[in-house]
């Protein structure tokens, strides 16, 4: 008898279902060989067991021993590693109204994510032990992977640092504190010294506050529609090329979050030329947007840093084919619709990202020529996974089961959202990409119905 037999004989068919899955005629996103091959999927207690190529003959015999529940028709389906997000705002605690780790985790599910890293600019923010157990005791219920990083300062007040050692110790996945740039240099070097001893990540949010009048619009054609002040370019250059400079002092793992700039994809360009463990974010609303969306969307398009001119688009671009900008991540951060009806200069910066981030980067990367499948991948799971230690990332034999199924060439309408809020400059778009399956651990925690396919 099979181990795959004895396992059905043992099992009741609930438990079966749990335990075991078998993924069928689906074109598997290898983001670590860069490959795309037709493969199926034999899944056993939340990890891959075996992959069976097509074209080597050696897909499962036994098929019609499974029980029906367990199979998954993906004809026509890519499968990639389940996405993995590290800049992530789930508003929870103190701001629930606008979404909460239950929520959240919806709509990443809904958006192919298995792996999130939350920022820590809650209220309470997560400076201390009690309020990280609250968040990670949360994210265990969701049914896929939450960590979250802690503050660098106590209170978000940029003046003193954290216990970054007993934080680490309590399950701290990295450090920032993202919404507010940290002006002291030597309490940066200090903080990235640290954070270099404890082999974790620090993410810095480079916006000089000194040069700017409103945030979230760029100084240029923007500002000028708007008849104010905005954000030059300028605030975000000062703050990156001191990081990267410290990057190389410390030898830090340094994110440089949610870049803007074509000068700020330049200093890490240099920086990692020089040996700086310097890692950079793009997000999809900066390699998607120009300033030219505020202007049509108003509000919904005004997020920190801001959206800002083509040529700053392109060079993100350039910066993720050329693995500059290593990691894309959603910066998702939702807030109410009455907070973002308000004036532009009063109305809160950032877009919802989860449920869009996928089909965004088919889109405008891959459908454009810029990255393949598999380096788009890479960057939304591979490179995120690696750098927080994360154990996903992969479809290789004894992996986690955390995969994400979709129709490259199926469109969608961005209309409703597994978010509580609907803060996106995409509503109305038709994208590719549409999400059939998001597996984590080997279950099913979201999926799409599509006639001819096994459910």
């Amino acid at each position: 008898m099979s181990r795959l037999e004895a396992l059905i004989q043992e099992l009741c068919p609930n438990e079966v279902m749990n335990r075991m899955l078998y993924i069928k005629n689906g074109t598997i996103i290898d983001p670590v060989k860069n490959i795309l091959y037709e493969a199926d999927l034999r899944i056993e207690e939340g990890r891959i067991a075996e992959i069976l190529p097509h074209k080597e003959g050696k897909r499962e015999q036994n098929l019609d021993k499974i029980p029906e529940e367990c199979i998954y028709n993906a004809e026509g389906l890519m499968i990639a590693p389940g996405l993995a997000d590290t800049h992530v705002h789930f508003r929870d605690p103190g701001f629930t109204y606008k979404e909460d780790i239950e929520s959240g985790a919806e709509a990443a599910k809904r958006g192919g994510f298995t792996q999130i890293v939350l920022m820590a600019n809650t209220k309470p923010p997560v400076d201390h032990e009690d309020t990280l157990a609250y968040v990670l005791s949360k994210g265990k219920k969701t049914g896929i992977h939450i960590g979250s990083c802690v503050n660098v300062t106590r209170g978000m007040a940029g003046k003193e640092l954290v216990d970054m050692e007993g934080l680490a110790r309590a399950g701290a996945a990295g450090f920032t504190d993202d919404g507010i740039p940290l002006m002291d240099e030597g309490l940066v070097k200090e903080a990235m010294e640290r954070a270099a001893k404890l082999g974790k990540p620090i993410s810095f949010h480079e916006e000089d506050p000194g040069v700017i009048v409103n945030n979230g619009i760029h100084a240029g054609r923007a500002s000028a529609f708007y008849h104010v002040g905005g954000s030059p370019r300028e605030a975000e250059i000062r703050l990156v090329k001191r990081d990267v400079e410290l990057a190389l002092l410390t030898g830090a793992e340094v994110v440089i979050q949610h870049i803007s700039t074509r000068e700020g994809v330049e200093l890490v360009r240099r920086a990692k030329a020089k040996g700086a463990h310097v890692h950079a974010e793009a997000t999809p609303h900066h390699f998607t947007l120009t300033q030219e969306a505020v202007i049509e969307k108003g509000t919904l398009a005004k997020m920190n840093p801001p959206l800002r001119e083509e040529a700053d688009r392109l060079a993100i671009i350039e910066g993720l084919k050329e693995g500059v900008i290593d990691l894309i991540a959603t910066d998702h951060a939702p807030h109410s619709r009455e907070e973002k009806e308000k004036p532009i200069t009063e109305a809160p910066s950032g877009i919802i990202g989860l449920e869009t981030a996928l089909s965004l980067g088919i889109r405008e990367l891959v459908k454009k020529g810029f990255l393949s499948y598999g380096e788009l991948i890479e960057r939304m799971s591979t490179a995120p996974c690696r750098l927080y230690g994360c154990p996903g990332g992969r479809i290789e034999e004894g992996a986690p089961a955390d995969l994400v199924l979709f129709a490259p060439e199926e469109t969608w309408i961005v209309s409703d959202f597994a978010s509580k809020s609907s803060n996106s400059p995409f509503i109305g778009q038709e994208l590719p990409g549409l999400i059939y399956a998001t597996i984590c651990d080997g279950k099913i925690v979201y999926q799409r119905k599509k006639e001819g396919k096994v459910e």
